[in-house]
């Protein structure tokens, strides 16, 4: 199970690798006789295994011992070959006049020139043992592929936690709207694999209301015929009856049979179970006729698959983890009888857990071996569970389900999986800033610019791939509708830990052989200690979390560090930074709330790109030498520059050249002009935070200047991708004139705003505003702001809106409308904010839905509410979203403190709540299955079951299609005829 997680990370150490030989032959430094020709070789022999890796990769297979020995050793090889020219790289940055060889710890130039034919032999003795090893002595190629035991006993429950979201889709399925036209709804059901999908169809594809409604049925598995959209609809026709004679139609004709046939039925109900791909759905979606009563159920992964399938007349339910409640029901379900103090004693595994149906039901049934379940049986077993899911045959199912959601993520985004391990360096349950990870994504190398894409874009779109495929839990969104913070679902990440362990990936301090490993994390380890003088670290990045001891100076022993992250280290200190300036290659470095200062070495961090002090509670001094830099591209924190005579000094002296800075997050003030004079030459800046912090006005000329060159720059160029953050201060009026006519996307302002927001009315580009009021704003200064008719999002903080009416005319293009703190709420007429998909009234004093009717938004996708409202507030709105058609998810938010910033009031997302019918997974009677094993040609998806269906007399009138092998898992109606099912089965998808 490890070797296909090696063959992933061997594709991004090979990148790395690949990088590395370009900027070495970019620089044409003469290192040593043939240094062009040995480079060039390793380079296009390890991209030639890396893509051939990457091809296995997402085959469904288990390779031979072998095979996975031989992806082991190129792992090892190419980390040896990236630490040995990065090492070169630095010499040649650095242009030092020590000799190659003495640089690199050679005493000799004959003992360098052995290492490099060394490393040339190893490489070309794989690649040969690799080729032996594919094919046979007639040179056929030989197929590895090996399929697991499965289980041989399972406990057969009924479904828990389904109740109230059954009956929703129930009531969506069978409501017929007086004088509406008939026409076909689509609904989608998503979420992460296991998690209950496909049993929630079921029971409502079971529902007697539903049978009686629909007596034309079908269900499909989408997943067991991959991109083969004739396939899919030759199995319609034939789930429907109507399968005589169509093996040569052609995809056209067999949608035009199939449009025809529904036309005349009217009323149908169609399951599509597991659509992997929005192409499937493309495929088939022109065989519904849209004037029928169709019913279409669709169940995936993969969160655009599931809008598209969705659009229109229809809605996308997004599946919840369990809550405490229904896992300890499931629990007991399955140990009853064997564990007196079950409440007790299965806390550790309901954390393990987190509410993932498919893993409580696994470790559950594990359990019945044991003769008594105690609080230390199930500590163990959570301690060490990793290494059950990858090499127990109890856990071959679950296995396999969390095995195939990795492989299957696509090919087309680099590195991706890579990107998806890396998630595991951060503690289980910890809540993970998408733009921290996205930049240490960037720093490791794990993603690449390309022709038309920066890094943070690539890394960007890398993000929004793991969350669309529902393998990483986004927590909360931004004003834009980004996810901002994100978390690995627990069972997940505890298996992938487990798995990039095995594979020398990631580790822990504890390991005695961390030095080996590329990424350590240190998590709340007050006794760490370090003895080891001579200890010299490969690893390229630190996490630590918590307390660490000695620890804490650890990254002294890892001078190949390009990740630095310390901002959650309760034991550092200013003195822990004094050698900062050794770690060259480091790229990102954050910090913690301990640090009020930085050391003037920091100077010599060649490659730093990110620094992050946003963690400390104080104004930090910030060495103006950090500016030039040559790679800074963010600057994160509340800084001041330090003081010297800015009227006889030369700005640019202190700007690269070619200033790579683009974020500027931010500076204060303070009389000191400097930062003012220094933007000027910072010429890609596209985020910048100020806060004016000035008692009297010197300096502000120099700052004005500096605001209106930032927000008027590429003006005749039309495009607008800067945002301006501003804590305006007693300055308001002069400040905000020179926004005059900028060229904004985003502005954000705090402070004194009555009567100036008219200045920003003249920013045509802006998409997104915030405003937080210091003295209260009058209506007029609020109908300003329907001149900004291309705003896409408006927040507003501790504004009244009593008497402000917005009218249909108004904010024609606004998405998302966030109102914090408000005294009172805007009146909206029908037919105002047609495409409001985010509406946010965060007041804990909100009563009831307060004159928002919520049905007049067409498209509404969430409601966001301040977690201390009252609960009779919070059933109303709840109420309010269930009656609408696209049922918006009602979220509740609680502040934060900003440790007296000063700026707007910030909102995150509570921990999850799950409300009672958020889920799926199973309880009632125990009875004993026999299992099979799977075959080879099955879907992969390990969402699925087949049913018998014998004893079901009062359907076979209807032309039923039932679920076919390989599909839903953990069938009800199987249980309560207690009819034993194949191993698939036990798989909640």
């Amino acid at each position: 199970m490890v070797a296909p997680l090696v063959g992933s990370l061997l594709g991004a150490v090979t990148s790395n690798v690949v990088s590395v030989v370009i900027k070495l032959i970019g620089k044409r430094y003469d290192l040593w006789s043939d240094f062009d020709n040995d480079i060039e070789s390793i380079r296009r022999d390890l991209l030639m295994i890396a893509g051939d890796e990457e091809d296995q990769l997402s085959e469904e297979v288990d390779l031979s011992a072998g095979m996975g020995k031989y992806r082991e050793e190129m792992h090892d090889l190419a980390l040896e070959i990236e630490d040995f020219l990065d090492r070169i790289l630095r010499h040649v940055v650095e242009k030092n006049g020590s000799p190659l060889h003495k640089a690199l710890g050679f005493t000799t130039e004959p003992l360098l020139d052995a290492k490099v034919k060394k490393l040339k032999e190893r490489l070309k003795d794989a690649k040969q043992r690799r080729s032996d090893h594919d094919k046979d002595i007639n040179g056929r190629q030989i197929s590895h592929s090996s399929t697991p035991p499965a289980n041989t006993y399972t406990t057969k429950i009924e479904p828990v936690g389904i109740d109230g979201s059954k009956q929703e889709i129930c009531e969506w399925a069978t409501k017929d709207v007086e004088g509406e036209p008939e026409q076909l709804s689509v609904i989608s059901i998503v979420g992460f694999s296991g998690s209950g999908k496909s049993t929630l169809a079921k029971a409502v594809y079971d529902c007697p209301d539903v049978t009686r409604k629909f007596r034309h049925r079908a269900w499909i598995v989408a997943s067991k015929h991959r991109c083969d959209a004739k396939g899919l609809l030759m199995e319609l026709l034939q789930k429907l009856g109507q399968g005589d004679k169509i093996s040569d139609l052609d995809v056209e004709q067999l949608q035009a049979k199939i449009s025809e046939y529904l036309k005349g039925t009217k009323r149908y109900l169609i399951v599509l179970d597991d659509i992997k791909n929005q192409t499937w759905w493309d495929g088939i979606k022109s065989a519904f006729p849209e004037k029928a009563t169709g019913r279409i159920i669709v169940t995936t992964t993969i969160q655009r698959v599931a809008k598209v399938c969705s659009r229109g007349n229809g809605y996308v339910h997004n599946m919840e983890a369990l809550g405490n409640k229904h896992s300890k029901e499931l629990l007991k379900a399955v140990l009853k009888g064997h564990s007196p103090d079950l409440e007790r004693s299965s806390t550790s595994i309901m954390n393990k857990c987190d509410g993932h149906p498919h893993a409580l039901l696994t470790l559950a049934n594990y359990l019945q071996s044991e003769d008594r379940i105690t609080k230390s049986v199930c500590e163990k077993l959570c301690s060490n569970l990793g290494f059950r899911m990858a090499t127990d045959d109890a856990f071959v199912d679950l296995q396999k389900v969390l095995m195939s959601t990795y492989r299957c993520l696509p090919k087309g985004f680099l590195n991706l999986k890579t990107c998806l391990l890396y998630v595991c360096v951060f503690p289980n349950g910890c809540h993970i800033s998408r733009s921290r990870l996205i930049r240490r994504w960037s720093a490791e190398g794990y993603v690449k610019h390309d022709h038309s894409r920066s890094t943070l874009v690539v890394a960007e779109d890398n993000f929004k791939k793991l969350v669309d495929q529902s393998t990483i839990w986004p927590i909360d969104t931004s004003k834009n509708a980004n996810v901002k913070t994100c978390r690995a679902h627990s069972i997940f990440h505890e298996f992938l830990l487990y798995m990039s362990m095995s594979s020398k990936f990631i580790t822990s301090f504890n390991n005695e052989e961390r030095k080996d490993y590329r990424h350590l994390f240190i998590q709340n380890t007050p006794n760490s200690k370090y003895g080891d003088d001579e200890e010299k670290s490969r690893a390229h990045s630190l996490t630590i979390y918590g307390s660490a001891g000695e620890a804490a100076g650890y990254f002294a022993k890892c001078q190949l560090l390009r990740v630095l992250d310390l901002e959650e280290c309760k034991d550092l200190e200013d003195k822990h930074l004094y050698g900062i300036h050794k770690l060259w290659y480091l790229k990102y470095l954050s910090v913690g709330d301990k640090i009020s200062r930085l050391p003037k070495h920091i100077e010599k961090l060649h490659c730093l790109e990110t620094l992050d002090m946003r963690k400390t509670k104080k104004v930090i001094i910030l060495p103006v030498e950090v500016i030039k830099l040559p790679h800074l591209a963010h600057l994160l924190g509340r800084f001041k520059l330090d003081k010297r005579d800015w009227d006889k000094s030369e700005p640019q002296k202190y700007v690269p050249e070619k200033s790579n800075l683009q974020t500027l997050a931010g500076f204060v003030t303070d009389n000191n002009p400097g930062f003012s004079k220094l933007m000027l030459y910072m010429k890609i800046l596209k985020k910048v935070k100020i806060c004016c912090n000035s008692t009297t006005d010197e300096g502000l000329d120099g700052l004005l200047v500096a605001i209106e060159n930032f927000v008027q720059a590429d003006l005749d160029t039309g495009v607008c991708v800067r945002s301006l953050s501003l804590d305006i201060g007693i300055f308001s009026v002069r400040i905000l004139r020179s926004l005059a006519y900028g060229n904004l996307r985003s502005l954000k302002l705090h402070g004194e705003l009555r009567g100036l927001v008219q200045f920003t009315t003249v920013l045509w580009s802006l998409r997104e505003l915030c405003l937080s009021s210091t003295n209260d704003l009058t209506e007029k200064d609020l109908s300003d702001l329907r001149k900004l008719s291309d705003l896409e999002s408006l927040r507003l903080d501790g504004v009244s809106l009593e008497g402000f009416v917005i009218t249909s005319d108004d904010f024609p293009g606004l998405l998302r409308l966030c109102l914090v703190q408000c005294a009172s709420l805007p009146k909206i007429d029908e037919g105002a904010l047609p495409n409001l998909l985010s509406l946010r009234l965060l007041n804990h004093g909100l009563d009831g839905l307060s004159g928002i009717e919520i049905k007049w938004h067409k498209i509404l996708q969430e409601i966001a509410l301040d977690s201390e409202v009252k609960q009779e507030t919070k059933t109303d709105w709840e109420d309010a979203a269930k009656k609408h058609p696209k049922r918006p998810r009602v979220l509740y938010l609680k502040s934060v403190d900003l440790n007296g910033t000063g700026s707007m009031v910030k909102y995150v997302a509570t921990e999850r709540t799950v409300p009672a019918t958020g889920s799926s997974t199973m309880r009632g009677k125990r009875s004993i299955s026999r299992v099979e094993s799977n075959s080879v040609d099955k879907p992969s998806s390990s969402d699925s079951k087949h049913v018998k269906r014998e004893d079901d007399n009062s359907l076979k009138e209807a032309i039923v299609a039932n679920p076919s092998p390989a599909s839903t898992e953990l069938c009800s109606a199987a249980m309560e005829m207690d009819i034993d099912m194949p191993p698939s089965s036990r798989v909640v998808s």
